[in-house]
């Protein structure tokens, strides 16, 4: 299977940041990919107020996606604002396959909300509660976004559900040593699931934007992993689209030869720590 990770930079005009996502799914298709993944907030950055684009899933913008999976025939991953009813939004993947494929046709609120880094995400931001695992090209594809990558129990989930590719789409926040964290926990969750990880992030807009708001906006670093954790293709800093194979066979050798998720066992959880003797 050939995907591609369009690491692109995001304004904060939806229709110019739809031209991208229509620019980098031809370029994808015609690299002979069956499968693009964009960052999250492809539809606006972070650092201005989200409620003011946020649109259904069944909106002009999300429309505008399962267009271009159609036009290209690709299968698109992108991230897009989605209204809560509560006066937030929801942190939404898009999925759009070509000619209308039910399989790929689905969404993703994320689940992991980034209240960390001195950022707090859920005072804009409502949370989703359910794993999704869309299929393309016949391959079971989980989808998680940004700081759900610090949370190991729902790759394995989603690998528990059948997934053997997980994209994770992120507008990661910069700072000493982000990048480095970055690259290594695509690689842990690779490893802990058994799975490729797909991790598409938002290119470095340097002073461009978001210096002083505090607001992630990205650092570039996408990548693509194996399931034993090496690093199969990256990205610099800058916007680019990185294409690369994935041999699917490789999940099944290592969940059998590692067998991380068959002998997981659950133990104990102790609230208090006991005094013995």
């Amino acid at each position: 299977m050939r995907i591609a990770l369009a690491q692109i930079l995001s304004g904060t005009d939806p229709a110019a940041n739809l031209r991208l996502v229509d620019e980098y799914s031809r370029r994808a298709a015609d690299a002979g990919a069956t499968l693009v993944v964009f960052p999250e907030a492809t539809m606006c950055r972070f650092g201005v107020p989200l409620g003011p684009v946020a649109e259904p899933v069944d909106g002009p913008w999300a429309d505008g996606v399962r267009r271009i999976a159609a036009d290209s025939n690709i299968t698109v991953v992108a991230g897009m604002f989605t209204p809560s009813g509560d006066g937030r939004v929801k942190n939404t993947l898009i999925a759009a396959g070509p000619g209308g494929s039910a399989e790929a046709d689905a969404h993703y609120d994320k689940i992991h909300l980034y209240d960390a880094f001195g950022f707090t995400e859920s005072r804009t931001v409502a949370p989703g509660h359910d794993p999704v695992v869309i299929t393309v090209d016949g391959v079971r594809v989980g989808l998680t976004v940004c700081y759900d990558i610090r949370f190991p129990a729902l790759y394995t989930e989603l690998a528990r559900r059948g997934a053997q590719l997980i994209a994770v789409c992120a507008s990661w926040g910069s700072g000493p040593g982000k990048l480095d964290q970055w690259t290594l926990l695509a690689r842990a969750r690779a490893l802990d699931s058994m799975s490729y990880v797909a991790a598409a992030g938002q290119a470095d807009p340097g002073d461009a934007h978001g210096s002083t708001s505090g607001a992630p906006t990205g650092v570039g670093g996408s990548l693509v992993v194996s399931p034993l954790g090496e690093v199969v293709a990256s990205a610099g800093s800058n916007p680019q689209l990185v294409v690369a194979d994935i041999d699917v066979d490789r999940v099944a050798e290592a969940r059998k030869s590692i067998a991380v998720l068959s002998n997981h066992s659950d133990f104990a959880q102790v609230d208090k720590a006991e005094s013995v003797g």
